[in-house]
């Protein structure tokens, strides 16, 4: 199953990640006592780093523009909140 995703898509998987966890630190910095908006900012931002990576591409056209690449990291990023939200609250 696994093996039938792009390479390409594993890389903005993987990018996505540190992304995610960085992001989550940052806005439980910004919003201390607040966990779901510090969570829910940090998606937001995620969200519009990954799609205005890929709108950056198209309008440039530096780059290939591809939704999927920016779901890829999307989902990195959800999946780097955990641990960035471990490591502010520990």
């Amino acid at each position: 199953m696994f093996n039938k995703i792009a390479p390409d898509k594993w890389k903005h998987f993987f990018v996505g990640i540190p992304m995610g966890a960085v992001l989550e630190v940052a806005s439980a910095m910004m919003f201390p006592g607040s966990p779901l908006l510090a969570a829910l900012v940090a998606l937001a931002m995620i969200i519009v780093i990954s799609y205005g990576f890929e709108l950056f591409s198209l309008i440039t056209g530096k780059g290939h523009y591809d939704v999927m690449d920016a779901v890829a990291s999307i989902i990195g990023g959800i999946i780097g909140m955990l641990p960035g939200a471990l490591v502010y609250l520990a």
